[in-house]
């Protein structure tokens, strides 16, 4: 979830050129435009993704679905989308958990893997009812694996990982990083702890979702498609990033200066990718069939700029809900 919800205080269960959002305002939807290619761009270290190899679309706040030859990996699946008070100022923890299950059928296809980065309910409420109604696998933490049981999910679908493990689900390669949830301004965020067991109850707030541990994954996508670094929220662990040097990184947008040199160390750890995509910087109770409106506390075209600054190579794709995105990240028709 957004890492400043303490501090703000539903609907039913050629590459390497610049691109970024047109007009960056909390009133203003954000479609791709272009900025000059950087002047200077180093050695190329790698073959470009072939463009047909997947497809990307982002589902707003950290979430993709990524499709490779019929076969779709879903991450951070969340499309319901319901009110909490988060961006009116009147957050409420106790707000009930429900998921729209009709908007969930028409994006997320038929998963056969979702990826689950922690355990907040902008990322995990809607996975219940997905890994039910196709029984697809969901690979996460331990905390994820106690919820999604007492959600009702059968336990033999859920992987429990901790990160570092490389799992092959039969050409699609999914490495696990252990990574790190953002900070507020008061360097702490909304629902810390874990579970080691099952909780006391039954889930039916939003507060009762622990983070749990936060994990990035790298999922790269058959033999000729990209390699994509996913995250869930804004921090990391550098050591665990180091030396993935992905083609494409989502990279959570900070609401907050709480990590130490947040971008720089990222794209340092990583390569300085090809690709960057801005992600988790959206209003995340809006629904999915309007354009996307900025969070008013995530500066994008800040983000974008340091991007540049500190990787001139680097392309910068601003998503939108409406668009399907080929292996480069570049529309398709």
């Amino acid at each position: 979830m957004s890492d400043d919800t303490d501090a703000r205080g539903p609907r039913k269960f050629g590459r390497r050129t610049m691109l970024r959002g047109a007009a960056l305002s909390a009133a203003t939807p954000l479609l791709p435009g272009t900025l000059p290619t950087a002047a200077a761009a180093p050695a190329v270290r790698r073959a470009a993704p072939a463009a047909g190899a997947a497809t990307f679309r982002w589902l707003g706040t950290a979430g993709w679905r990524i499709d490779v030859s019929g076969r779709t990996v879903l991450f951070d699946p969340y499309v319901t989308r319901f009110p909490t008070g988060l961006f009116t100022g009147a957050f409420d923890r106790a707000t009930r958990l429900c998921t729209d299950e009709a908007a969930v059928r028409e994006r997320v296809g038929r998963p056969e893997l979702v990826l689950v980065s922690h355990s907040h309910w902008d990322h995990l409420a809607d996975v219940p009812y997905i890994a039910a109604s196709t029984g697809a696998r969901v690979v996460g933490t331990e905390t994820t694996y106690h919820l999604l049981v007492a959600l009702g999910v059968d336990p033999a679908q859920i992987s429990v990982v901790k990160g570092g493990e490389v799992l092959d689900f039969d050409g699609i390669v999914v490495e696990v990083v252990a990574s790190l949830h953002s900070r507020n301004k008061q360097r702490a965020y909304f629902a810390p702890g874990r579970l080691a067991g099952p909780p006391p109850a039954r889930p039916e707030t939003i507060g009762d979702l622990p983070e749990g541990d936060t994990l990035a994954y790298q999922v790269t996508a058959g033999d000729g498609g990209p390699s994509a670094f996913l995250m869930g929220a804004s921090d990391f662990g550098e050591r665990a990033a180091r030396g993935l040097r992905p083609d494409l990184a989502m990279v959570a947008v900070p609401t907050s200066a709480s990590t130490h040199r947040y971008v720089p160390r990222l794209l340092a750890a990583l390569g300085d990718p090809d690709v960057v995509v801005p992600v988790h910087w959206d209003d995340f109770e809006r629904p999915l069939d309007l354009p996307p409106r900025t969070d008013p506390s995530a500066d994008l075209d800040a983000f974008a700029a340091q991007v540049r600054r500190e990787a001139p190579a680097t392309r910068v794709v601003v998503p939108d809900y409406r668009t399907l995105y080929g292996a480069d990240m570049r529309p398709v028709s």
